[in-house]
């Protein structure tokens, strides 16, 4: 049952340090997510149907949960608002929880002494009524940081 008001904050960030530069990391968090994200049921949309995952590049791109791999064509979760290819990336987000784009996620890849630091925040959950946005922020301190675990354990193997 809503309160009325939000008790959530409005964003949550994870990080990771790995031991590439950010131009690859970068490189592999958009083009090659297909390669590192994990098939998990906590994964998909619609983990029936979700054959893999892909970033599409630039600012108007999509980000899509693949359910036709001969078109990879599928649920898009978000549009690239900002691509700084090897420093940023932001996008709005759009699940079958959350049905309109009113949260966004930006990723930066940031130089650290060994390699990149890749912060993901996602933030807006104040836009949302405030039980969805509990419920939201739960689940995104749950997903996000195997997102990044995914990400530099990919990352390990390949550098």
């Amino acid at each position: 049952m809503s309160t009325g008001h939000h008790t959530a904050p409005d964003a949550v960030s994870t990080a990771v340090e790995v031991a590439v530069d950010p131009a690859t990391a970068f490189r592999v968090f958009t083009a090659d997510m297909g390669a590192w994200y994990k098939d998990t049921p906590y994964s998909w949309n619609d983990p029936d149907r979700a054959v893999g995952i892909r970033i599409e590049p630039g600012v108007g791109g999509r980000w899509i949960e693949v359910w036709d791999a001969a078109t990879g064509e599928g649920f898009t979760m978000g549009t690239i608002t900002a691509w700084e290819a090897g420093r940023r990336l932001v996008m709005t987000y759009t699940s079958r929880r959350i049905p309109d784009p009113v949260t966004e996620i930006e990723v930066r890849f940031d130089p650290v002494p060994g390699g990149t630091r890749v912060t993901l925040e996602h933030r807006g959950f104040r836009n949302l009524p405030p039980d969805t946005a509990a419920e939201e922020v739960a689940h995104t301190r749950v997903g996000e940081p195997y997102l990044l675990a995914w990400l530099a354990d990919h990352l390990g193997r390949i550098a």
